[in-house]
C-alpha cells in the first residue's frame, strides 16, 4: 500500500489531471490507504491508476455507510503485482439518485462485481453490459444489504409442522 506520502502523491495525479474537484479525500490506516473520488470520475481515475501500473481489479464491493450521506458506497481495490502495492478507490451516491458508471467494459472483472452491488445494494451501474439481479430472484423487491432492510425475512412451515397443520403467523 502506497505509504501517506505516496497515497497524497497518487491523489494529487488524479487532481491534476481529472480537476480539483474530482478527489473528496484520502485515508491511511494500518497500511491500508484509500482515495475517495466524485462518483463521475471513476472510469478516468482507474484508467490513470492503470497507468500507473494498478494493473490488476481485484475487488469491487458495495456498502451502506447509514447514516452518513451520500450513504451508499462502492469500494474498488487495485493491485500493482509489480511492486506489490495496493490502493483502494471508493466513491458515494445518495439512495435517491444510486447511478454511478459501470467499469466492466474497461475491467471485465468487475461484471458480476457490479451485478452484486445492483441486486444487494440497489446501486446502478449505468452502461454495464448485462445488469440484472444475480443473486436474488429478478421479481424481489428490495435491496438486503441496506442497513434500512426491514429484518424478519419470510415465514417458514417447517415440514415437521406440515401434518400438525400448524402455520407460523405472519
Amino acid at each position: 500500500m502506497p505509504d501517506p506520502t505516496g497515497l497524497e502523491l497518487l491523489a494529487g495525479g488524479l487532481r491534476a489531471r481529472l480537476g480539483d474537484d474530482a478527489v473528496v479525500g484520502t485515508a491511511h490506516s494500518n497500511d491500508y490507504g484509500s482515495i475517495e473520488i466524485q462518483p463521475q470520475h471513476i472510469s478516468a481515475a482507474l484508467a490513470l491508476l492503470r497507468d500507473e501500473g494498478y494493473r490488476f481489479l481485484s475487488s469491487v464491493h458495495g456498502a451502506d455507510e447509514y447514516p452518513h450521506e451520500p450513504r451508499l458506497a462502492v469500494h474498488y481495490e487495485l493491485l500493482d503485482m509489480n511492486r506489490p502495492d495496493r490502493v483502494a478507490i471508493k466513491l458515494r451516491v445518495p439512495v435517491d439518485a444510486p447511478h454511478v458508471e459501470s467499469v466492466a467494459p474497461s475491467w471485465p472483472t468487475a461484471d458480476h462485481q457490479e451485478r452484486e452491488i445492483y441486486d444487494l445494494f440497489g446501486v446502478v451501474f449505468d452502461g454495464h453490459p448485462d445488469l440484472r439481479r444475480i443473486l436474488m430472484p429478478e421479481d424481489y423487491e428490495g435491496h438486503p444489504q441496506r442497513r434500512d432492510f426491514p429484518l424478519g425475512g419470510e415465514p417458514v412451515l417447517f415440514t415437521h409442522h406440515e401434518a400438525e397443520g400448524l402455520h407460523y403467523a405472519e
